[in-house]
């Protein structure tokens, strides 16, 4: 993994690149960025040494955007693209905090980004205004929010949704992603896939599930898998992180145990 991006000259930046060094992951294309906040998510549980903890209430201490004349965005185009031959993917994850940007994904493309590489998308506000990925993993929610439309459970709206999606952003592959109700896999030229949620529905904690389902399908994608094989191993991952406490991680193990149930 090559991490590019921003973090605040502030104590949660230090500690995350603390932790990524630890991890052994690079942190040269990461830019501390004066006077920005790095995004800090504190979670509150309630319980007793004899019971599960819950969590009642999450504080979130985010940064003010980067606004788009400014300099570090220059360096972030530059650095991504100088990792594109050392990537077999790009994935972007925009949380409407300014670094990543859909002018962030044209400037890549336009500077040469290999296009047998896939490049994915997860952003949270403006999907529709990214061109040029290859796939993108929203959400049930977001994609109402998107197109301005009400799914409210029924399958056909979200396959009518899906495919309105694909066509609009000129995708190759779309995972919509629907909680307990699994999710559901596009891929151009072929009919919709329901993948059913992997293990319990009695989830523990969804701290980073979507993060794990992209990172997953996007790994596998990068490995020559398809569409179809790629939203199943992300399904898997998914399923597995719900069911532990806390931000956590899947292991090649866990995986290679799920596939073979």
């Amino acid at each position: 993994m090559l991490p590019v991006g921003v973090v605040g000259d502030d104590e949660p930046g230090e500690l995350l690149l603390a932790k990524f060094r630890e991890k052994k992951i690079s942190t040269s294309a990461i830019i501390k960025l004066k006077g920005h906040v790095t995004t800090t998510k504190t979670r509150i549980l309630a319980g007793t040494s004899h019971s599960s903890r819950q969590q009642v209430v999450r504080l979130d201490r985010e940064p003010l955007p980067i606004d788009k004349g400014h300099s570090v965005l220059a360096r972030i185009v530059r650095t991504a693209g100088e990792y594109a031959g050392k990537s077999q993917a790009l994935l972007i994850s925009d949380y409407g905090y300014g670094a990543a940007t859909p002018e962030l994904l044209t400037k890549i493309k336009s500077n040469g980004w290999p296009k047998d590489k896939p490049i994915t998308l997860d952003s949270r506000y403006r999907m529709l205004e990214y061109t040029g990925a290859t796939a993108a993993t929203p959400n049930e929610p977001e994609v109402e929010e998107a197109l301005q439309i009400k799914i409210g459970g029924d399958d056909q709206q979200l396959f009518m949704a899906g495919e309105q999606l694909m066509t609009r952003m000129g995708l190759v592959s779309l995972v919509v992603t629907r909680g307990r109700d699994g999710m559901v896999a596009f891929e151009k030229g072929a009919k919709p896939l329901t993948i059913p949620v992997y293990g319990s529905d009695q989830v523990v904690d969804v701290t980073g599930a979507g993060d794990t389902v992209i990172a997953t399908f996007t790994a596998a994608l990068a490995a020559g898998a398809g569409t179809a094989d790629a939203a199943w191993l992300a399904n898997f991952a998914g399923g597995i992180v719900v069911m532990k406490r806390g931000t956590a991680t899947v292991s090649n193990a866990e995986l290679l145990a799920a596939i073979g149930q």
